[in-house]
C-alpha cells in the first residue's frame, strides 16, 4: 500500500487494487489533476476537507468514480450526487473493503458550536482516516494511522494520547495547515508516542510505502 499527502487531510491511499482519494479540501493542493480514482471519500463537511469546486472537476476527469460523504455533507453539494455512508457500513471500493468507524460526530470545537457529522474510513482492515475526531480502530493491531496534528478541537497532549491508544506501527501526521510549525507537533508524537510506532512525515506530493 502506497500514500501521498497532499497536504492538511488531503491522502491519496493507492492499496494496489483501489485508488482512494480522501478529504480533497481548501487547504490542500497537487491533487487536481489526478486521473484513475475509484472513490473520492470526504470525512465531513467543513471547508478545509471538501472543496465542491474541485471535486466536480474531479468527478469529471474520473467518471467511474464513487463519491462518499457523510449525510449532511451530501446535502451541501448542490450538483454533485454523493453516496451517503455511516459508521458501520461496509464499502466495496475499486476491490478496497472500507469500514466507516467512529461515534459520527465531529470533535467538539466549542459548547455554542453546533457538532457535524464525521466519518473515519478504514481501509482494508490496515489504514484509518479518522477526519476531525480521535476515532477509534475497532482493532487491537494497526499499520497506519492518518493522526490529526493542529486544528481549533486538539490538543497535542490528547493527539499523543489517542496515538498510545491506537498504537499503529506507522503513524502519518496530517491536519498541519491551521500550524506555524507542524514539525514541532511531529517531534512530540515522535518522542511521546508508544514504542513500536514509526513516525512517517512524508514529502507533499510524493507517494511512500506504508
Amino acid at each position: 500500500m502506497h500514500l501521498t499527502h497532499y497536504g492538511h487531510a488531503c491522502v491519496l491511499v493507492d492499496t494496489g487494487a483501489a485508488r482512494l482519494l480522501f478529504d480533497p479540501g481548501a487547504f490542500s493542493s497537487g491533487f487536481e489533476s489526478l486521473d484513475g480514482l475509484d472513490a473520492i471519500l470526504v470525512t465531513h463537511q467543513h471547508f478545509d476537507h471538501v472543496d465542491a469546486e474541485r471535486v466536480a472537476h474531479l468527478l469529471r476527469a474520473n467518471p467511474d468514480a464513487a463519491l462518499v460523504t457523510d449525510g449532511q455533507t451530501a446535502q451541501q453539494l448542490t450538483g454533485i450526487d454523493a453516496r451517503t455512508a455511516a459508521p458501520g457500513d461496509r464499502l466495496d471500493l475499486g476491490g478496497a473493503a472500507v469500514d466507516v468507524v467512529g461515534s459520527g460526530e465531529h470533535a467538539e470545537i466549542h459548547p455554542d458550536i453546533p457538532l457535524v457529522a464525521n466519518n473515519g474510513y478504514l481501509v482494508d482492515g490496515v489504514l484509518l482516516h479518522p477526519g476531525d475526531a480521535y476515532v477509534p480502530p475497532g482493532r487491537d493491531e494497526l499499520a497506519t494511522l492518518l493522526l490529526p496534528t493542529g486544528a481549533p478541537w486538539l490538543k497535542v497532549s490528547e493527539a499523543v494520547d489517542y496515538l498510545r491508544a491506537v498504537a499503529p506501527r506507522k503513524v502519518v501526521p496530517i491536519h498541519e495547515q491551521t500550524l506555524a510549525d507542524p514539525a514541532l507537533h511531529y517531534r512530540f508524537f515522535d518522542s511521546l508516542g508508544p514504542e513500536g510506532s514509526t513516525l512517517l512525515v512524508p514529502d507533499r506530493g510524493t507517494a511512500v510505502a506504508v
